[in-house]
Formats: C-alpha cells, sequence, structure tokens
C-alpha cells in the first residue's frame, strides 16, 4: 500500500497525471464560482443544475448516438440552464418560495433524466458504455482530451470571474445598491447563472451529479471560517477545492476500489470541518475560548468595582476588604470568588493581608475607571435617552465592560465632565 502511495507522486502513469490534473482543475474551478452561489444564499441552486443536468447529458446522446464529450456538455448547459429559469419563472409567477421550487425541479429532472437513462441502458446501443458515469463521476476514466477541454472551461471561469469581479461582489453583497448606480444586474445574474452551470456541466465528470453540490458549495464554507475578505476565499477556496480533487485521486489510487468522486465530497468535508472546530477567531473553540476570556474579564472587574464601591462607602480605599462584604455586591459562589482574588492578586490589581484583600494603586485606577464608565452611560441613558435612572442600572452593567477609551471620550465631552450620575453618586476621574 505505502509502496502504491510514493508511486503516484512519481506521475509515471499518466492516467494518474490525468487524473489528478483534472480533479484539480475541476475542484478549484467549481469552488471559485461557488463562492458566488454560496454568498447569494443560493446555495441549493448548485444542486437543481446538477441533476437537471442529466436529462440533458442523456438527450444528447440519445439524438446523437454518440457518446461525443462536446454534444454531451451542450445538452447538460442546456438543460441545467433550463432549470435555473423554471426556478425564476416558479418563483415569480407563483407563491411557490425559491427553496420549494429548486426541490420541485431538481425531483421532476432528475426523474426524467433516470427514465431517459433507463431507456439508454435497454436500447442495446453499444456506445452507452459509461454514461452512468455521470450519475456518481468517474474521474478515473478521464483521459487527455477531458483535461484539455476542463482546463479550457476552468480557464474561461476563472478569467470571467476575475473580468467582472466588482460586479459579481456588488450584486452578492448589495444588489439593490447596484442597480441604483445603474450596473446591469440582470445582464450579471445571467453572466453569473451561465458560469454556474458551466461549472457544474464540467464537474459532473468527477463527482457526478448527486455530490456536485458540494464542489460547489462546500470549498468556501470551510474558507470563510479563515477569512473575512472575498478575494481571499475565492483563493482558499480555490486552494482547498484543488486539494480535495487530487487527495480523493490519490486515495482511490492507493485504494483501486474506492471511487475518486465520493473521496473528494469526503476530503471536502472534511476541511470544512476542521475549519468549523478549529479555524481562528471563527471557529467553534476559538469562539469558546473568547467567551470564556470575556467572562473571566466581567468577572474580574465586576469585583474590582465592587472593591471601588465598598471602599467609597465606607469613605476607606486602603482597608482589607472580606469575602462576605464582596459577597454582599456580587452573588459569586464562595470557591469561584476566591478563584477571581487570587487571579486579580497575580494581575497585580490586589494586596493580600491577613484581614483579606485591597486594592494596589493600580488596581484602584482599574476600578475607579470602571464605576466612572457605568455612571457615565447611566447618565447618557437617562439626559439623552430619557430612560428612568431606577431602569439603567442593568445595561449600563453590561456596557461597561466594552466602552472604548475613544468612546470614553466622548462620552465625557457630550456630557460635558459632570461630577454625579442619575443617583448623585459621584463619577472618579483620574
Amino acid at each position: 500500500m505505502w509502496e502504491n502511495a510514493l508511486s503516484f507522486f512519481d506521475f509515471d502513469d499518466t492516467n494518474v497525471i490525468y487524473v489528478s490534473l483534472g480533479t484539480i482543475i475541476l475542484g478549484a474551478g467549481a469552488a471559485v464560482v461557488g463562492s458566488f452561489t454560496f454568498f447569494r444564499k443560493k446555495a441549493l441552486i448548485g444542486d437543481a443544475i446538477a441533476h437537471a443536468i442529466l436529462p440533458g447529458v442523456c438527450l444528447a446522446f440519445i439524438l446523437s448516438g454518440t457518446k461525443n464529450y462536446f454534444l454531451l456538455i451542450s445538452g447538460a448547459f442546456f438543460t441545467g440552464w433550463l432549470s435555473i429559469i423554471a426556478v425564476d419563472y416558479i418563483v415569480k409567477k407563483s407563491k411557490i418560495k425559491e427553496d420549494t421550487a429548486i426541490g420541485l425541479i431538481l425531483s421532476v429532472f432528475f426523474g426524467v433524466g433516470i427514465m431517459l437513462l433507463t431507456y439508454i441502458q435497454q436500447s442495446g446501443n453499444a456506445a452507452q458504455t459509461g454514461l452512468d458515469s455521470f450519475l456518481f463521476g468517474k474521474a478515473a476514466s478521464m483521459l487527455a482530451q477531458d483535461v484539455i477541454v476542463f482546463s479550457a472551461i476552468s480557464i474561461i471561469l476563472v478569467f470571467m470571474i476575475l473580468l467582472f469581479y466588482k460586479e459579481l461582489k456588488l450584486i452578492t453583497y448589495d444588489k439593490d445598491f447596484a442597480q441604483s448606480i445603474g450596473l446591469p444586474v440582470k445582464w450579471i445574474e445571467f453572466l453569473l447563472s451561465s458560469l454556474t452551470v458551466l461549472a457544474v456541466v464540467t464537474g459532473i465528470q468527477a463527482v457526478g451529479v448527486v455530490l456536485m453540490a458540494a464542489l460547489l458549495i462546500t470549498p468556501t464554507a470551510a474558507a470563510k471560517y479563515w477569512s473575512g475578505s472575498l478575494s481571499v476565499i475565492l483563493i482558499l477556496a480555490a486552494i482547498i477545492g484543488g486539494f480535495s480533487g487530487v487527495s480523493g485521486a490519490f486515495i482511490s489510487y492507493i485504494a483501486p476500489n474506492m471511487p475518486t468522486g465520493p473521496w473528494v465530497v469526503m476530503v471536502l468535508s472534511l476541511f470544512a470541518i476542521f475549519s468549523i472546530l478549529f479555524a481562528p477567531k471563527k471557529g467553534y473553540f476559538s469562539r469558546l475560548l473568547q467567551q470564556l476570556k470575556n467572562r473571566k474579564q466581567i468577572q474580574d472587574e465586576n469585583i474590582l468595582k465592587a472593591f471601588h464601591q465598598i471602599a467609597e462607602a465606607e469613605d476607606n480605599f486602603g482597608e482589607a476588604k472580606s469575602l462576605e462584604k464582596l459577597r454582599e455586591k456580587r452573588y459569586y459562589t464562595t470557591r469561584l470568588m476566591k478563584r477571581i482574588l487570587l487571579r486579580l492578586k497575580r494581575q497585580g490589581y490586589l494586596r493580600r493581608t491577613k484581614e483579606g484583600f485591597f486594592l494596589s494603586d493600580y488596581g484602584q485606577r482599574k476600578a475607579a475607571r470602571l464605576v466612572k464608565l457605568h455612571r457615565l452611560w447611566e447618565l447618557y441613558l437617562t439626559e439623552y435617552l430619557r430612560i428612568a435612572p431606577d431602569h439603567v442600572h442593568e445595561d449600563a452593567d453590561t456596557i461597561e465592560h466594552i466602552i472604548t477609551p475613544e468612546l470614553e471620550k466622548r462620552l465625557e465631552e457630550k456630557l460635558g465632565y459632570p461630577e454625579v450620575d442619575p443617583h448623585n453618586s459621584k463619577i472618579p476621574y483620574d
């Protein structure tokens, strides 16, 4: 098995070269076009096109009697486009929603395709061999001419995306604005639909009509967890799509009984799952860690503010505060309170004596700023939003943790550096 794995990367076998190049090109091309479909929230339209292609392939074969790839692509392109027109017509002329219309067109076209495929299989035409590979894909059967055709189509797809990148980006994110500045939105949508159909038509050779939607959508679904820039997402999606393509070819090479198409989709799915879980900033664990960090920050700041409030009431900032007094202000468990106090001590905000903890100079400045932010926000809510003073505490208790120094300065200037809050409590300044 390992000998086969190493021999794959020698690329001595021309079939390995064709399959590898073909799946890389198909995966990358479909991913780039699929990104716009994904961000326009029309992910299912790719599935509808993929299933609608089958009757076009079968009709082209029935009419020509041969398995000419150009004719098959032409037939697939025709019925793929027909499915988009049918979906748009149903949505515009009836009360049926788009997702329902897509499901309807998908099932009808695919049903007709299966019926025609069965007819061809029973016709006795010897040229029908391999025609059923359009259902599940058969990347291992790619020839040099297939790679040339895929390369040419993929180059056209990428070139058109680059040429009309700004227009496609604009209708993807703000179609109404694009119309308001005079862009030919209908024409651009026609172009994008044509590119999507073309990407699907070429991709079915690798993964088949059943799995083609995954080749369109999954690379972008994975890439969007790693960046917020559309241009970067397009590049990442192309890399993920291409890598998944060659990975599927590699797995089917070392395990000959494993089909390429499903493994391409499996690798794509692993990419998506990994991205969802482990991507920085947007991944599940990254967000979970950030939530834990935010929770600790809020707990720490609440206790610092409690220290200041107790010291303010007692008019004694240098005396240690007991755990019981702090718990009167914040109803944390004793165990959690001790953990927070030790954490604040490590950070230099607190000092410890036998009697308890007290604020360091650094801690006093931090606590005073938190109290100031709380009281400034309460005053802002009462003066500008006309909220009653007894209804502003909870909101201020939340917002004080995220007020930036810039917003703090604007609040001070807008309120005129007030001395007291709505409850006549003194607002501490540096």
